[in-house]
């Protein structure tokens, strides 16, 4: 089997709060599911994430706090770092921005695009506060929102209908530092001219062609990514400011920019590239073939709020800059509500990582579970207390618990655990065996095509395969009058079983390991599964429960907390 080398990428969480279950759904668990699954087919793959502790929700964060900034994004790096470890995340490397390396590496990019006349510098007025004497970045600014006339809205983004916005656009705009209406004040800033990019971003979005040559299967692009990028290109690109009036962030590496940083979003998806250095120091890699090798597949997971910047203003940058690849898919997810209602931070509406992790231990792989068999793939979808419980106890715990947990009992029981001989097959063990074969490559297809929701399900098409199989043949039955017989059904069980073990680890890591544990198995790889896994006479371990049955108790408590 041939390998190929991935670059992976998912969006850098601000360090300014916590991770909720919305941020996990969006650009986490897809990323982590996909990782895996490469790495268990032996591909070469930099996971790269990290902390964006630069721009205005900081700055903001910190101010409401009555602290600095950098107390700010030590405290929720930390937090969220250990969250993303605890859930399970398994990227190369989780950085930050404030990091050194991510500063010179950001100012070396911003000098050679001002070198080679990418950006123009112009004067124009922005929002200016008076009692508090500064500028007003994006997120400094509120007010209604001009497409879907929701309060609130913010000077670069909507977060009720998620539409990307400049602070001119708002209605009746206030400064959030002192809720006045701000003035309107000169300044010089650089300007990326989008409008220059259209011509070749149509080409690269809508046909995957770039430079001439095919570069991606745009068909294999989701609708909405699509949708959103020919938008915003057929509405008619605008010059957008790279470089903010604030004193927190990459300061602008040129002449007469005092007081000037680069803007949030010409600065963190360049933390993609910093941090990919960092690990590649780290591991004795070359951080080139990673960004600069036409060979690697780039990929970025985000959510839908992050399509423009992902898929128009980093890949301009990038082509700009010369000498790096672009990514061949940006799969954006939709939104994830909460009990009918859109998750929201300021209000508390949420389900934070870290909690769930106090409250839920031991039990990762149930959440994980259940965001990813309603992750939001195509349409915004809705995670609620009572379906998380009911997916929980009745597919975890009754199908795929139970399974395993019958053919392990039984090994033990009748053979004390002893892997019992397969002896001659009839003709539905061969049936058995030979859907069990296809289950590694289906799986494995919904997953290169982004579709996790799919292969998960597929994933429990195979336990409930295993639980059909049990219910049919009856070992129980058979042991007294037919040991042979016996023998064999336990045996096919048993690669079943393994098989599951192998299968799981994208999705469940923690119930994989378990599973792998009580099955005693040593380096099984993706390419292992759906054949003979397990020898005669191989020796597993008595039975615990994978996983553990949820009570309504429980479920009432978040619920509780919810209207706290």
């Amino acid at each position: 089997m041939s390998t190929k080398r991935y670059t992976v990428t998912s969006a850098l969480p601000y360090a300014n709060g916590p991770l909720h279950i919305g941020h996990i759904a969006g650009a986490y668990l897809p990323a982590d599911i996909y990782v895996r699954y490469l790495r268990g087919k032996g591909h070469d793959v930099a996971f790269i994430c990290g902390s964006d502790e630069h721009g205005a929700a900081i700055t903001l964060r910190a101010k409401k706090d009555g602290v600095s900034p950098q107390e700010i994004v030590d405290k929720y790096h930390n937090i969220n770092k250990k969250a993303f470890a605890d859930f399970g995340i398994d990227f190369s490397i989780y950085h930050r921005t404030s990091d050194e390396l991510h500063h010179e590496t950001a100012q070396d990019f911003f000098k050679t695009l001002e070198d080679k006349n990418v950006f123009t510098k112009k004067t124009a007025e922005q929002f200016y506060d008076e009692e508090n004497n500064q500028f007003l970045a994006d997120r400094y600014i509120s007010g209604k929102c001009p497409k879907c006339n929701a309060e609130g809205a913010y000077g670069d983004q909507c977060e009720k209908c998620g539409s990307a916005l400049s602070p001119e656009e708002l209605i009746n705009p206030t400064s959030t530092l002192s809720g006045n209406t701000p003035i309107k004040k000169e300044t010089s800033h650089w300007y990326l001219p989008m409008q220059n990019h259209e011509e070749w971003l149509k080409l690269w979005i809508e046909d995957g062609i770039l430079n001439g040559k095919n570069h991606h299967n745009a068909k294999a692009w989701r609708s909405q990514v699509i949708g959103q990028c020919k938008s915003w290109i057929d509405g008619g690109l605008q010059a957008r400011a790279m470089t903010r009036d604030l004193d927190w962030g990459v300061k602008v590496p040129v002449k007469d920019a005092d007081g000037k940083v680069l803007y949030v979003w010409l600065d963190a998806p360049i933390g993609y590239i910093s941090a990919t250095k960092q690990w590649a120091a780290d591991n004795g890699k070359n951080w080139e073939d990673y960004w600069k090798n036409e060979e690697t597949e780039l990929v970025h997971f985000i959510g839908k709020d992050n399509i423009v910047f992902h898929c128009i203003i980093f890949p301009i940058i990038l082509k700009a800059h010369e000498g790096y690849i672009l990514p061949t898919n940006v799969p954006a997810n939709e939104f994830l509500n909460l009990e009918g209602k859109k998750l929201s931070t300021s209000r508390n509406w949420a389900i934070w990582l870290h909690e769930y992790l106090e409250d839920f231990k031991d039990q990762e792989d149930a959440m994980r579970y259940v965001l990813c068999a309603t992750a939001p793939e195509s349409k915004d979808t809705d995670f609620t207390w009572t379906d998380f419980q009911a997916r929980n106890n009745n597919e975890l715990v009754a199908i795929f618990g139970n399974f395993i947990n019958r053919v392990v009992v039984l090994t033990n029981k009748y053979w004390e655990g002893v892997v019992p001989a397969c002896n001659t097959l009839d003709a539905y063990d061969k049936e058995v065996l030979e859907k069990l074969k296809a289950f590694p490559d289906k799986i494995g297809a919904s997953i290169e095509k982004y579709r996790f929701r799919e292969a998960l399900g597929e994933l429990m098409n195979l336990a409930r395969l295993g639980n059909k199989y049990l219910a049919d043949t009856e070992p129980w039955k058979l042991k007294k009058t037919d040991e042979a017989r016996t023998e064999t059904i336990m045996n096919i069980s048993m690669q079943i079983s393994a098989s599951l073990a192998v299968l799981s680890e994208p999705f469940m890591p923690f119930s994989s390991e378990k599973l792998k544990a009580i099955l005693a198995l040593n380096n099984v790889t993706w390419n292992d599964a759906g054949g003979i896994i397990i020898n005669d006479n191989h020796k597993i371990s008595p039975a615990t429960h994978l996983f553990n049955k949820i009570e309504d108790e429980k479920i009432e408590e978040q619920l509780e907390k919810l209207k706290q």
